[in-house]
């Protein structure tokens, strides 16, 4: 695949000029532009322009990946032996499906080479098109979104960016494992999209509850394949540039948090950044909080543990708890390296009943040693029936 043909280069003289100096982000990456070819795929992470708005009501989003590069540029470098590159615009085709389906391929090309793909967008609609790519590698997906709404349509017919997860959650039995939205505000929630999350066992955790016990949240991401985040999740005093925003929201440091946690994750595989409106921003402090949102990101993925629990090893502690009251043997598994935690439950795999290893917080272990089923135990065997 010659991905020169699906990118647009990367223009260094516009939208604005850019600092140069040897500690600055863009002195430590590879940068195609008109005059350096993508020749090799010799790097680990792939920064990917998106600017696509046709199938949402952002109007200005398209705008965002050349100024949220402008500012992502200018951040202090990352120094690691893993390469960065920056693969320029996707070019994104007559027909908006032309956009989903580019996407797709080069997102395909890149995690079938161990490449993660951070994408900006553009319009979150765009996160079909990185499905599609995990549909292709027949890889069953973990979908996390960040979001103040849910994006689900009335209608499989109605597609954009407000309707989008429709046509994801519905391959649940073949392609996607699990779905869960992080930060809904509950007036912005219809109780017919609550229901049709829990009759497909997905769910999406209020912002509240995320504030209550933020710590809890990392387990949810650290399963993820796949990360979405909407910028209209975050406060509008804190990220004014989108078409539509809300007072309330994640403040900065949340979603900054929240951003690190989703490149720690060792299952991660791509990464996406959506519907900033520069249209609507003021003195760019929307781009600038996404540029630092990948940063965050970046570093998170330069520092990942690569723990598995169910490789034997000395820094992996296993614990068994037994249940009294369910008449049961729980099985946690704790990191020496990172304290992060880890359980077993049961599944199904062609119709054999076994067991797997998912992410889990300490509290789902202190519940269970109070002979408390943990809920994240619960609603596996409720997946089972």
């Amino acid at each position: 695949m010659d991905l020169n043909l699906y990118f647009d280069p990367v223009s260094l003289e516009k939208p604005g000029n850019f600092n140069v100096g040897e500690n600055l982000f863009r002195s430590n990456i590879f940068i195609h532009t008109q005059n350096s070819n993508i020749k090799n795929l010799n790097f680990r992470i792939a920064i990917i322009g998106v600017p696509e708005e046709r199938n949402t009501i952002n109007k200005g989003c398209a705008g965002a990946p050349n100024l949220v590069r402008n500012k992502l540029y200018q951040l202090t470098k990352i120094e690691s032996s893993k390469k960065i590159a920056d693969l320029g615009n996707l070019k994104t085709g007559h027909k908006i499906e032309d956009a989903y389906y580019a996407l797709r391929d080069v997102c395909y090309h890149l995690i079938s080479n161990n490449i993660l793909p951070v994408i900006i967008g553009g319009s979150q609609d765009l996160t079909y098109g990185i499905f599609l790519a995990y549909k292709k590698l027949k890889l069953p997906a973990n979908l996390v979104t960040i979001d103040s709404r849910l994006d689900i349509g009335k209608s499989k017919q109605i597609f954009n960016s407000y309707s989008y997860l429709t046509k994801i959650i519905f391959e649940k039995n073949k392609y996607l494992q699990n779905y869960i939205n992080i930060g809904h505000q509950g007036y912005f929630i219809s109780k017919n999209n609550f229901q049709l999350l829990k009759k497909l066992y997905f769910e999406s955790i209020r912002i509240g509850q995320v504030r209550q016990s933020f710590q809890n949240i990392e387990p949810i991401i650290r399963d993820s394949n796949l990360v979405s985040l909407d910028i209209s999740s975050v406060k509008q005093s804190e990220a004014p540039g989108h078409a539509f925003p809300t007072p309330n929201g994640f403040y900065n440091e949340e979603i900054c948090q929240l951003a690190r946690y989703s490149g720690i994750s060792d299952k991660l595989k791509s990464f996406g950044i959506f519907e900033i409106n520069p249209d609507f921003d003021n003195n760019n402090q929307t781009t600038h909080l996404a540029a630092q949102i990948i940063w965050l990101f970046i570093d998170g993925y330069i520092n990942r543990y690569n723990e598995n629990p169910e490789l034997k090893s000395n820094k992996i502690k296993k614990f068994i708890v037994n249940l009294n009251k369910f008449d049961r043997d729980i099985v946690f598994y704790k990191s020496i390296l990172s304290n992060r935690w880890w359980i077993e439950i049961p599944t199904i795999e062609n119709k054999i009943e076994k067991t797997k290893t998912i992410a889990c917080s300490y509290d789902d272990y202190i519940k269970a040693c109070n002979n408390e089923m943990p809920d994240i135990y619960l609603k596996a065997f409720q997946k089972l029936e």
